[in-house]
C-alpha cells in the first residue's frame, strides 16, 4: 500500500518543482484518477474473493473462468472511462473551477487517462495475484513502477523539457511496463492461466465479482467528491496557492495513512474469523487492541511530523517558482498531525463492519464523515467564518474526529448486541 501510494507521492514532488500552478492543476485531475483506480480496485478485490472461492475448492478451471471475466470487466471498464473521460475532461475540469490552470490540467490528464488501460489492468491483475497467494508478485510488481516512476519523472518533466506533460508520460510509461511484466508472469508462472478456449459467459460470476468491487468502488467515489469538493472551496478562499498545498500536502498524508489502514485490513480477516467461530468477546478484544496499537504509531508519527514539518515542506516547495508554498505546506502537514490522532479510530471501527459482513455500515460512515461532515466544516470554518485555507484544514480535522467517534460508538454498540444475542440463544 506504502508502493502504491508512491506513485501520486513522487508526481507531486516533482511536479512542485514547476510552480504552484503545476501542483495545482494535476490536483484538478487527481480526483477523476481516484475514480478510476477506485473501480479498478474494487474489481480486483471482486476478483480475490470470487476466484480464491474456486481455488480454495480446488476447481482450477473455474478460477481460471473467473478470471477471463475479470479480464471481461477491465475491457469494458477501460473503454467506459477512456472514452468519456477524454471527452468530458475539459467541462469536468472547468465545474471544478479549474479555470486559471485547465490548460496544464488538460496537457496531463488527456495523457494520464490515454493509458486508462494500464491503470485498470494493473489493479485487477493485482486482485488475481492476491487470489492465488502470490502476494510477493503483486509487491515485486508495485515497486518496479514505483521506483521507474521516480527515475523518469524528472528525465521527462525537466531533462526532456516537457513539464507536466512529462510526469503524465512517467507514470503511463511505468504503468505499461509493469502491464507487461504481469503479462509475462500470467503466461507461465502463475496458478491462473488465461485461455479463451477456457472461457464460458457466467453473469453470475460477473454478479459476484461487482458484489464485491462496487461497494469497494463506491468509497473511492466519495472520497473524489470530497477532494472536488474541498477544491472548490479552496479556489475561493485562496485560489492556486490552496489547491496546491493541499494537492501536495495530501500526498504526504496519504502515506502516513497507510499504517492504520493496513492494520484496518487484518482487523477484516480477524474479525471474519471469530465471527465464524462465534466468539464475539475475541472481536472486542481486537477492536480494542488495534485502535491502541494504531494510535501508540501514529502519536509518534504525529510528534516527528509536527517537529520536521519546514523540513518536509521542502519537497514540495524547493524551487523560486513554489518557495511561496513553504509556511503554508508547513501549517497544513501541522494541522493535520490532529487529523492522524483520529483516523485509526476510524478506520479500525469501519473495518470491524467489514469483517462482520456489514459493508453498508462501513459506507455509511465513509459517506457521513467524508461528504457531510469534513465539507460542512470545511465550508462553515473557511467561507462562514473567514479563516481560509486554514479552517479548510481544521474542517477537515474536526469532520473527521467527529465521524471516527460516531463509527467507534456504532461499532461498539453493534459488537456488544451480537454478545448480548449470543449469550440470550446458549
Amino acid at each position: 500500500m506504502i508502493i502504491n501510494s508512491l506513485y501520486a507521492f513522487i508526481d507531486g514532488v516533482w511536479v512542485a518543482g514547476l510552480g504552484d500552478a503545476s501542483l495545482a492543476a494535476i490536483g484538478f485531475v487527481n480526483p477523476l484518477y481516484l475514480i478510476v483506480f477506485g473501480v479498478s480496485n474494487g474489481i480486483g478485490a471482486g476478483a480475490t474473493a470470487v476466484i480464491s472461492r474456486y481455488i480454495g475448492s480446488k476447481n482450477k478451471k473455474e478460477a481460471d473462468n473467473a478470471a477471463l471475466h475479470v479480464i471481461l470487466l477491465t475491457i469494458i471498464i477501460t473503454i467506459i472511462f477512456t472514452v468519456l473521460i477524454l471527452i468530458f475532461l475539459k467541462p469536468i475540469l472547468l465545474t471544478m473551477g479549474a479555470g486559471p490552470t485547465i490548460n496544464l490540467g488538460m496537457e496531463y490528464g488527456n495523457i494520464l487517462f490515454l493509458g486508462t488501460i494500464f491503470i485498470v489492468f494493473s489493479a485487477t491483475a493485482y486482485g488475481i495475484l492476491r487470489a492465488e497467494g502470490n502476494v510477493i508478485k503483486t509487491t515485486y510488481a508495485m515497486l518496479f513502477g514505483a521506483i521507474l516512476n521516480m527515475f523518469l519523472d524528472p528525465i521527462f518533466i525537466y531533462y526532456l523539457d516537457l513539464g507536466v506533460a512529462g510526469a503524465a508520460i512517467a507514470t503511463v510509461i511505468s504503468m505499461g511496463l509493469v502491464s507487461l511484466l504481469l503479462l509475462y508472469w500470467f503466461k507461465g508462472d502463475t496458478y491462473i492461466k488465461f485461455s479463451l478456449k477456457d472461457f464460458i459467459y457466467k453473469s453470475k460470476l460477473i454478479k459476484e465479482i461487482l458484489s464485491v468491487g462496487l461497494p469497494a468502488g463506491v468509497e473511492f467515489f466519495l472520497i473524489s467528491i470530497l477532494a472536488i469538493t474541498l477544491n472548490a472551496i479552496l479556489m475561493v478562499v485562496s485560489g492556486v496557492d490552496g489547491v496546491a498545498v493541499y494537492t501536495g500536502g495530501w500526498r504526504f498524508v496519504a502515506i502516513v495513512m497507510v499504517i492504520p489502514i493496513a492494520i484496518g485490513t487484518s482487523v477484516i480477516a480477524i474479525t471474519g474469523a471469530n465471527l465464524g467461530a462465534k466468539r464475539y468477546e475475541n472481536i472486542d478484544i481486537t477492536h480494542s487492541y488495534a485502535i491502541k496499537f494504531g494510535t501508540l504509531i501514529i502519536v509518534i508519527l504525529s510528534i516527528v511530523i509536527f517537529i520536521l514539518a519546514p523540513y518536509i515542506s521542502y519537497l514540495f516547495a524547493y524551487t523560486p517558482g513554489s518557495e511561496n508554498l513553504l509556511g503554508q505546506m508547513t501549517d497544513f502537514l501541522r494541522i493535520t498531525c490532529l487529523f492522524y490522532l483520529f483516523f485509526p479510530l476510524g478506520v479500525v471501527s469501519s473495518s470491524v463492519f467489514q469483517g462482520l459482513g456489514k459493508g453498508l455500515n462501513s459506507l455509511i460512515i465513509a459517506f457521513i464523515r467524508a461528504l457531510i461532515l469534513q465539507i460542512v466544516f470545511s465550508y462553515v470554518f473557511a467561507i462562514v467564518l473567514n479563516l481560509g485555507q486554514t479552517g479548510v484544514w481544521y474542517g477537515i480535522v474536526l469532520g473527521n474526529a467527529i465521524g471516527a467517534i460516531i463509527a467507534y460508538i456504532w461499532s461498539k454498540i453493534y459488537i456488544s448486541k451480537l454478545s448480548n444475542e449470543y449469550e440470550k440463544f446458549c
